[in-house]
């Protein structure tokens, strides 16, 4: 997956820079730029969304984790 992803960035920054006269001397600001446009492409997110939502998920697992025990109780004291 990271292979691809490298390539995918890769052909963007080449068709980026082609497009912005493929000079040797890029300046610092345009190779910048090219790269966001790259990144922004590969629909990635960010470190903080990503642990937002692993929180998200583990409060979720842990409801379902009780929700499961009350019914387990449940289902013991009706059998009795």
């Amino acid at each position: 997956m990271i292979d691809q992803l490298a390539k995918q960035l890769f052909t963007d920054v080449q068709q980026r820079m082609q497009e912005l006269g493929n000079s040797d001397t890029l300046p610092a600001s345009q190779l910048k730029a090219v790269l966001e446009s790259g990144l922004r492409k590969l629909n990635l997110v960010t470190r903080e969304e990503f642990d937002a939502q692993q929180a998200v998920l583990l409060r979720t697992r842990e409801k379902i984790d009780k929700l499961e025990a009350q019914l387990q109780a449940l289902m013991e004291a009706e059998r009795d």
